[in-house]
């Protein structure tokens, strides 16, 4: 006598399937989260110990130590440097300070950063942060 053994249709189970989608969708909203947004050029900046990070409405000036201009990581003449940035801040509106986050490579000499910071000022920026990289180690 034969039993008759009735087939079961195969089922996928969506509980782990859902715990490894959740997973991926962690894992991809820290890893953006972590992600530091830098528009400047990637330079070897100077040491601080209270280095903290500006907001990125900024626009972002980038000096090498060849002396070489980087304007929101386009290059740029010290020439025509004021010209660029009044042109980029013509269509803000006056009710919001236009501010500058300068990336200066810690070999700079003191007379061309101060070259560029008067390139600045004749553009009518008065916000102008300077950027360095903060000390491991330090709180």
């Amino acid at each position: 006598m034969r039993l008759r053994r009735e087939k079961k249709k195969p089922r996928v189970e969506m509980l782990p399937l859902m715990d490894i989608v959740f997973l991926l969708l962690v894992f991809f909203v820290y890893s953006m989260m972590i992600m530091a947004v830098h528009r400047g050029m990637p330079l070897n900046l100077p040491l601080s110990a209270v280095a903290e990070r500006e907001p990125a409405q900024a626009r972002s000036l980038s000096v090498r130590a060849d002396g070489s201009l980087f304007l929101d990581k386009a290059p740029v003449l010290l020439e025509n440097l004021s010209e660029e940035l009044k042109q980029g801040t013509a269509g803000a509106d006056g009710a919001e300070e236009v501010s500058l986050l300068l990336f200066a490579e810690d070999t700079v000499s003191y007379q061309d950063l101060y070259r560029v910071l008067d390139a600045v000022k004749s553009a009518g920026i008065q916000k102008i942060s300077l950027q360095a990289r903060k000390i491991p180690g330090e709180l």
